[in-house]
């Protein structure tokens, strides 16, 4: 599976809130980083399940559009447009970086 295959199985997995085919897609050292902050907001896949399955799988709007998307090698970087999170939809860049046939790495930056 190439990492677009890969990244596009966790978008699909996402919209239908499915948590376990979503986190099926990750590394199990995971790391999820937001910049600017140097650390990681979540680490292994067992804090990434409890994070989308308290706070992201229980929204019942949560849709992510995916309005563009760039393959550089190992990395996929998506331009998502979130509705169902906050009171508007809002836009998102998501780093993914692929290792085999799953997410190791994920960078995302908002401008909220």
């Amino acid at each position: 599976m190439n990492p677009v295959e890969v990244v596009q199985r966790q978008v699909d997995a996402y919209n239908a809130r499915d948590l376990a085919a979503f986190v099926a897609c990750y590394h199990d050292d995971v790391r999820v980083f937001r910049p600017p902050a140097p650390e990681p907001a979540i680490v292994g896949k067992s804090a990434l399940t409890e994070f989308y399955r308290t706070q992201r799988f229980n929204l019942p709007a949560l849709h992510a559009q995916v309005v563009n998307r760039i393959a550089l090698g190992s990395r996929v970087i998506d331009h998502e447009r979130i509705s169902g999170v906050r009171e508007r939809p809002f836009e998102i860049a998501v780093v993914y970086e692929v290792a085999g046939d799953r997410i190791a790495t994920v960078w995302t930056f908002t401008t909220e």
